[in-house]
């Protein structure tokens, strides 16, 4: 064997196993739990709900009276001429005039048409609407760190794979070189062998940039710091028991893009109640207690005071606006009947990707199996091949396309299994249930 092969074989190898040791295994419930807590999407999706929670309540629609407090203080300074009913004239330059006022009202608006009613509805509708936004953005958010992270199980496995390959690489360089000092193979022969090598030691460097690129973006989504090193478990096991009229069930009930949907129907029902209610009077009580005090330099009294309650009752009734009533209300029931398009066009369109991604689930689950056999099959062909090339009956060509054929058939299935876990993970989350 090339002394400098054997180093660097070496080397790599024992750098990966310390890595190994030292790094922290992350599992798959860890990294969505992480996600949940740190994601920044999630944060800010929780933060508008709390904003609609906050939001409903009595007093936002409308229902509570509003009591508003008042001062004012008023000067001037003019000059004043007076003539008086008995014909005497009187006049002053510079006369101060001060009126003070100051109190406090309540105003309550007791009858709007029932508009307040359904503005609260409305809020508790908007509050719904942001559960819905915020599941959403959990599901969409877990969705993809799920991806992420079977995707960097997937290369750790094909990491794996590529080991072996150099292994089974270092092996033939050591058998063809070998067979050269007796006289049993050409120089030809050994240089193949370290140039499928040196392939095989350039494949393992672009798994390894890839992985590591990978391990940073699945820390970006766990909104940690990307230099964090880990490792991730070695298997992805997939859920074969997905069924799909259950599946369908689910969409329909718990789909947050469908339940906004629905909610959007009903904030436009509310809408056109409110806009209804500008049909009915408007009555609004009001009472107030105020203080005044008045003083003027000339005139027939020079201070007042007073203070006093007072109270009464407004009642406002929309006669004519230019029909514009008529319109607002027409413009309702077209943005209802609008909602209930979007609602029939959002099922439609999930159970479209539903159907297409349990079809695409089926055949990957029974890609598992097919890659599975083909491995095993593979594996089988390379220890024959390894065999008879130790002994010199086949040629190198022969030793490298078994060798090729088994990494290959490795690669695939652990694709094959990938896949069938991102088909997993589709449907999932389309049915708004994506359970770990």
């Amino acid at each position: 064997m090339n002394r400098r092969i054997f180093l660097f074989i070496s080397f790599v190898l024992i750098f990966f196993v310390h890595k190994a040791v030292a790094q922290q295994v992350l599992t798959v419930e860890e990294a969505v739990e992480l996600a949940l807590k740190n994601n920044y999407q999630i944060r800010m999706a929780a933060n508008d709900l709390k904003v609609d929670e906050t939001a409903v309540s009595p007093g936002r629609a409308g229902m509570l009276p509003k009591i508003t407090g008042t001062l004012g203080d008023q000067n001037r300074v003019q000059n004043l001429t007076q003539v008086r009913s008995d014909g005497s004239k009187v006049s002053q330059d510079n006369a101060k005039n001060n009126n003070l006022n100051y109190g406090a009202g309540l105003d309550w608006t007791i009858f709007d048409g029932f508009k307040m009613f359904a503005r609260y509805d409305q809020l508790k509708e908007l509050e719904k609407l942001g559960q819905a936004s915020l599941k959403q953005a959990i599901l969409t958010t877990v969705s993809d760190v799920m991806i992420t992270y079977y995707d960097l199980v997937q290369q750790q496995q094909q990491l794996s794979a590529l080991d072996t390959t150099l292994m089974i690489s270092n092996q033939r360089v050591e058998f063809a070189h070998n067979r050269f000092i007796i006289g049993k193979a050409s120089k030809l022969d050994v240089l193949n062998a370290k140039v499928d090598l040196n392939t095989d030691q350039t494949l393992m460097q672009r798994q390894l940039e890839r992985y590591a690129n990978t391990k940073i973006k699945l820390n970006q989504s766990l909104a940690r710091d990307t230099k964090i090193d880990f490792k991730v478990i070695d298997e992805i096991l997939v859920d074969e028991k997905l069924f799909l009229p259950e599946l369908e069930k689910l969409v329909q009930e718990q789909n947050p893009q469908l339940r906004a949907q629905l909610i959007n129907k009903r904030i436009a029902e509310l809408e056109l109640k409110q806009t209804v209610a500008n049909r009915y009077p408007s009555i609004v009580a009001g009472t107030g207690y105020n203080f005044g005090h008045t003083k003027s330099d000339l005139g027939f009294s020079t201070s007042s005071d007073s203070h006093g309650w007072n109270y009464g009752i407004d009642v406002s009734l929309n006669i004519f606006d230019g029909f514009n009533q008529n319109r607002n209300e027409k413009i309702g029931k077209i943005q209802i009947e609008n909602a209930e398009l979007a609602i029939a066009e959002q099922t439609q369109e999930l159970l479209s990707q539903l159907g297409t991604a349990y079809q695409t689930y089926t055949t990957n689950i029974s890609l598992i199996d097919l890659e599975g056999k083909n491995e095993a099959i593979a594996k089988e062909n390379l220890e024959i091949t390894v065999d008879k090339y130790r002994i010199g009956i086949i040629t190198t060509v022969e030793f490298r396309t078994a060798q090729l054929n088994y990494i290959n058939a490795k690669v695939r299935y652990y694709n094959a299994v990938y896949q069938a876990k991102l088909s997993e993970i589709t449907l999932k989350e389309l049915a708004g249930d994506l359970t770990l």
